[in-house]
């Protein structure tokens, strides 16, 4: 009896299909929620998937209180942050970035005809982005 009680709880298995439905739709969002753990033991988890289009770039944004890590599947991109955004390093497939709370960041693709694919886990559901009104240094310090 007790193994019959995980068979429909402790695992969740998303499809990539389904993903990519989510990811394709007509919001077009590039954002999309594999398992967002709200309502079990975990509900202080968010773990999804991010495209960004071609040559894209999200604005100057952080996530509050949250802490956020990313995964880099597919593409080359630059993370900048800071207040003007005035460090940046630059990221491909296997590379992983963590952002500690309330750190302004931006994320770019690079690639002007690839998407940048990534695996984002945040440290809450709440779903936290504050954009922000600043305006960029031209010339970042590049962080090795």
């Amino acid at each position: 009896m007790g193994a019959m009680k995980w068979r429909n709880n402790g695992v969740t298995i998303v499809r990539a299909t389904s993903l990519n439905a989510v990811m394709a739709g007509p919001s077009g969002r590039g954002l999309a929620a594999a398992v967002d753990f709200a309502g079990t033991d975990g509900s202080k988890t968010w773990l999804g998937t991010i495209s960004l289009r071609p040559a894209a770039k999200t604005g100057i944004h952080h996530h509050g209180h949250t802490e956020v890590a990313i995964y880099v599947v597919k593409g080359r991109g630059q993370i900048r942050w800071g207040e003007r955004l005035e460090f940046a390093g630059r990221v491909g497939p296997g590379d992983f970035v963590y952002f500690a709370p309330y750190v302004p960041h931006q994320e770019q693709n690079l690639d002007p005809s690839e998407t940048f694919d990534i695996v984002s886990v945040r440290s809450n559901n709440e779903g936290i982005r504050i954009d922000l009104d600043a305006e960029p240094v031209e010339e970042p310090e590049t962080i090795f």
